[in-house]
């Protein structure tokens, strides 16, 4: 296996972790205006993710500035053609992360609820927008022959993108249900189990009809048998999360997030960024790398580094890992 293979499952491993940290975050956010009744509903909503949601942001600048230092025409490609949706996304996780802050700066009940519409504006924009660009990866966009995206950010609001948005909602919506569900008590967790159950049933519906397209988009089913099984494997943990409960319930979900993320790499490779202009001018784990010795160094330093953050944010998880009640303080 050389290190463009390797880098390009080191990257596949952080958009898995961050999807699977970072969508029950999103989650969260998407369900606290509409399960909270009361200003003490929400800010124990918001008290579950509020010791970690900056920690799992960082899966995402991670894996970008991986992507920057191994896959730099990937990288450069991805963020010039996709940069409006980009902007919007880093617009709304700015609102987010003000809007965690500000909201208990002032007790008047006007000031903190346009503050939670805006942790909701800051968490359905980017879970929606990454499913628009995940799935816009899959079914290929327009790249001529020096590597440059031709088209426009209304290209990306094709069909099937829209379709990987919503599925992505879906998706993010259920998981943040399961959390709450762990770190709530009483009839607030109950509900937001209610939650979990009501969109399971968008989420199975709206993945279902995106596997199939990126079936159809990619040729996954010649990709060998490993390929095969990793979507039967995500589909017994997605119909898992119906039928269990308590932390198997959400671990379910999670691991139905990883294993669908693993599909979509699997679905890429090689490739990184199709072309719908000709396969020739397609992206590749090759012809979009860095050089090996750049690939060798980076190698090195993951090695020792990465293990270090993980087990920093594993200690950080259990140190928090306490239900949280109604009337406590935060934010």
């Amino acid at each position: 296996m050389d290190l463009h293979v390797v880098w390009f499952i080191l990257i596949a491993v952080l958009f898995s972790g961050f999807f699977f940290l970072e969508g029950f975050d999103y989650g969260v956010g998407m369900i606290m205006p509409f399960l909270g009744k009361t200003d003490g509903e929400r800010r124990a909503i918001i008290n579950t993710i509020g010791p970690v949601w900056d920690g799992n942001e960082v899966w995402m600048i991670t894996a970008g500035g991986a992507m920057f230092a191994a896959f730099p025409h990937w990288y450069a490609t991805l963020f010039s053609g996709f940069y409006l949706a980009l902007f919007l996304m880093l617009l709304a996780l700015i609102i987010r992360g003000v809007a965690f802050e500000y909201r208990s700066k002032n007790e008047d009940p006007a000031w903190r609820e346009r503050w939670d519409w805006a942790i909701f504006f800051g968490s359905f924009t980017p879970a929606l927008l990454w499913g628009v660009a995940i799935a816009n990866l899959v079914r290929g966009v327009p790249i001529d022959a020096h590597m440059q995206y031709t088209g426009t950010f209304w290209t990306l609001l094709n069909p099937y993108g829209l379709l990987g948005g919503v599925a992505a909602v879906a998706v993010f919506i259920m998981h943040g249900a399961n959390f709450l569900s762990l770190k709530l008590e009483g009839d607030l967790a109950e509900r937001a189990r209610a939650i979990s159950n009501l969109w399971w049933w968008v989420a199975v519906a709206a993945v279902v009809l995106f596997v199939v397209g990126l079936f159809g988009y990619t040729g996954y089913t010649s990709k060998g048998f490993l390929a095969v099984l990793v979507p039967l494997a995500a589909a017994l943990a997605l119909v898992a999360v119906r039928s269990l409960d308590g932390s198997s319930r959400f671990w379910a979900g999670g691991l139905a997030i990883i294993l669908a993320t693993v599909i979509v790499f699997i679905a890429l490779f090689p490739n990184v960024m199709p072309s719908t202009l000709n396969p020739d001018w397609s992206l590749t784990i090759y012809n979009a790398s860095a050089s090996d010795y750049t690939l060798g160094v980076m190698t090195v330093v993951a090695l020792i580094f990465t293990p270090l953050v993980l087990l920093y944010q594993g200690w950080t998880y259990w140190v928090f890992r306490g239900r949280v009640r109604v009337g406590e303080g935060g934010y």
